[in-house]
């Protein structure tokens, strides 16, 4: 319930429940028809509604008493001062003396005032058997099934009770979910580098969007948010006219007390002016970092080389939002497109290369990823063969266009041959692997753009901010918009709850150690029924089954006869299946974690998740939009073990597809215990 909806019901008397239509303006006649109080009435009527004599008019002889009683009455609570204490107390009940403090009531006059608004059936009172009596609105329970929006702007947290799919993607452009409660309470908290990380070209669509989801402006709030949005402008590195790179802050006071103290002679190598400073070659990321971890952002505007020409053309039109996206990239010069699985990044980073015009380096996590980018390149660009290089394990060509892995490019033999080349891009596929520690020497390497691209920029370390950091501000679309549009389906998610199949086994893992309590709950031989069950309720649907443990992956092969793709299986194989998948001769396979990343499947519809749940939420979210492709229906079932820590990291890992939108639903197994 809203500020404003509170106030409505408080102060409008159409608002007023009908039962107190006497109080909101009308009186009923002697012939009981409705009549306007407000209209002039005859001395009798007044008279007598008034308890005055008809006669004379003369007032009651008890006139004078009541008149003194009215004006000693204790202080009245209105409807919007009571919601102003609950979100004083920070919780959806309050006790009388929490209202009474807020409004500077005693105990007995805030009683007295909520026993008011309970006659007004406005408030509600519960009596607790451990606590004092406690009131709510009454409206919260006469509208449990509709959304409702509380910010606690001191807090700057969001809590959304039933939160509509738009108001979840709204809320991610600009807050963090910290916590869901079942299926129905999301807590939101706006964090700094959330606004620093909005993907938005001005504070004003950032405000429009904020507006766009509270229930009512809250000046102090948005007041934070425009000042973390200019802190993350305060300074910039741009190229002199003379070649090399300064630094430059807003204010000698900002250059003075956070640059020049935070940053030694290795990265500063003098000053030019009160708000300028020589930087040292070769220092402008470790800059970058020192600054954000001090709290600025820096904004990279350097001119970087150009580096060598290669005319691409793209043999596909991109859609709208794609366009936007490579608009947006060219103006900024560096950027990570961030969009969900099957929203084509891929395709719009060749749009990229063809605006760019240069040498392109991409780097990916896996060789099965390099291949994939070839074949891509070759069908819907008019590269040759020859144009096209692969740098890793397997093969070690340098052309105008490379494709290498991240470990390879990292490594101080194989740099050289990088450094040598003076690229107009570089492409970081899968970014969120830039923060690592062995890959992140490859965010040194020197281009005039820098582009990455990921559904699931987050790294369970915390360590995603320094991928803006190193390669750019985040260029995305609402996960909504794209859902509406269909141009991306939207995954039906459900976290099904798996009883143990059987008390032994359930005795095994209360004795268990940590680890082995891990793999016991993933391995429970009862999701091979729930998983038979599942394929069962889904026929015809493209189904993949994700399995982190080998055991656990063999068993299901020979229950269900399916193939189980790991990492032990030869690589020549485990293509020949995918590709079979891919062409519709086969309609299920088992994946260990190698389907994670870095493989294509675009027409799975149905995605099982029987172990795993312990990794990551990119984890999670990358298995899950194995299946969000823009045909067909999008399915995801992970399977927890019922009464284990399986149930907490199933939230966790698909908490980052509810940040974006997505509803998570919670349910039990159809299949009885010890079955």
């Amino acid at each position: 319930m809203t500020d404003d909806e509170f106030s409505a019901s408080a102060d409008d008397p159409g608002a007023a429940d009908e039962t107190h239509d006497a109080d909101a303006g009308e009186q009923l006649d002697g012939d009981g028809a409705a009549q306007d109080a407000t209209e002039p009435q005859d001395a009798d009527t007044t008279a007598a509604s008034s308890g005055e004599d008809a006669d004379d008019g003369a007032a009651s002889p008890d006139g004078e008493d009541a008149d003194a009683e009215a004006s000693s009455a204790e202080p009245s609570v209105a409807l919007d001062e009571f919601h102003d204490a609950l979100e004083d107390a920070g919780r959806p009940v309050v006790t009388a003396s929490e209202v009474g403090r807020s409004l500077d009531h005693s105990q007995a006059e805030a009683v007295d005032a909520l026993d008011g608004l309970v006659e007004a059936d406005d408030v509600r009172r519960v009596d607790v058997e451990t606590d004092p009596v406690v009131w709510y609105p009454a409206e919260w329970g006469e509208l449990a099934d509709r959304e409702r929006v509380v910010p606690f702007p001191k807090r700057r947290e969001i809590v959304v009770d039933k939160p509509t799919q738009f108001t979840r993607a709204q809320l991610s452009q600009f807050a963090h979910l910290a916590d869901v409660s079942g299926n129905e309470a999301y807590r939101y908290e706006i964090r700094k580098e959330d606004i620093w990380q909005a993907p938005y070209d001005s504070f004003d669509r950032l405000l429009k969007t904020v507006r766009q989801v509270l229930p009512e402006r809250l000046d102090g709030l948005e007041e934070w948010i425009e000042d973390q949005w200019d802190r993350a402008r305060q300074f910039r590195l741009f190229t002199h006219e003379d070649g090399y790179t300064v630094l430059e802050a807003r204010s000698a006071e900002l250059m003075g007390n956070v640059a020049r103290q935070k940053l030694d002679e290795s990265q500063l190598r003098a000053p030019i002016s009160d708000t300028e400073s020589w930087v040292a070659e070769g220092s402008e990321a470790a800059i970058k970092r020192r600054l954000y971890e001090a709290g600025y952002p820096v904004q990279d505007q350097r001119d970087l080389d150009e580096g060598d020409p290669l005319d691409i053309s793209l043999r596909m039109n991109l859609r709208g939002y794609q366009s936007d996206w490579v608009t947006r990239f060219v103006d900024a010069g560096s950027g990570v497109l961030v969009g969900p699985p099957g929203s084509g990044k891929t395709v719009a980073a060749m749009g990229v290369m063809e605006a760019v015009g240069g040498e392109t380096l991409i780097l990916v996590p896996t060789r099965e990823l390099a291949s994939q980018w070839r074949d891509t390149l070759l069908a819907h660009t008019d590269l040759d063969p020859d144009q096209i290089g692969e740098y890793h394990g397997g093969e070690k060509t340098v052309r105008p266009v490379t494709i290498a892995t991240y470990q390879t490019a990292g490594m101080d033999r194989h740099r050289q041959l990088f450094d040598q080349r003076r690229w107009g891009l570089i492409v970081y596929d899968e970014v969120h692997h830039v923060p690592a520690d062995v890959h992140r020497r490859s965010a040194d390497l020197q281009a005039s753009a820098r582009l990455g691209l990921s559904a699931t920029p987050i790294r369970e370390d915390d360590r995603e901010k320094e991928i803006y950091t190193l390669i750019g501000p985040p260029i995305g679309t609402d996960w909504d918009a794209l859902f509406e549009a269909g141009y991306v389906q939207e995954p039906e998610v459900e976290i099904r709850y798996v009883p143990w199949d059987e008390e032994t086994y359930q005795d095994e893992y209360a004795t268990a150690e940590r680890h082995e309590k891990r793999q016991l709950a993933a391995a429970n031989p009862q999701k091979i029924e729930e998983v038979r069950e599942i394929l069962a309720d889904h026929p015809g649907s493209k189904a993949l089954i994700f399995a982190d443990y080998i055991d656990q992956g063999d068993a299901l092969a020979e229950a269900l006869t399916l193939p189980f793709i790991s990492g032990e299986m030869p690589h020549a194989r485990r293509e020949r299946l995918f590709s079979q998948f891919r062409r519709d001769e086969r309609d299920a396979l088992i994946v260990s974690r190698v389907g994670d990343e870095g493989i294509d499947l675009p027409d799975a519809d149905l995605a099982i998740l029987a172990s795993g749940l312990g990794g990551s939420r990119r984890q999670g979210s990358q298995r899950a939009g194995r299946t969000m492709r823009p045909s067909g229906k999008a399915r995801v079932f992970a399977l927890a073990t019922r009464g284990t820590t399986e149930e907490e990291f199933a939230r966790r890992q698909l908490q980052h597809l509810q940040s974006k939108g997505v509803r998570v639903r919670e349910v039990d197994s159809e299949l009885d215990d010890g079955v």
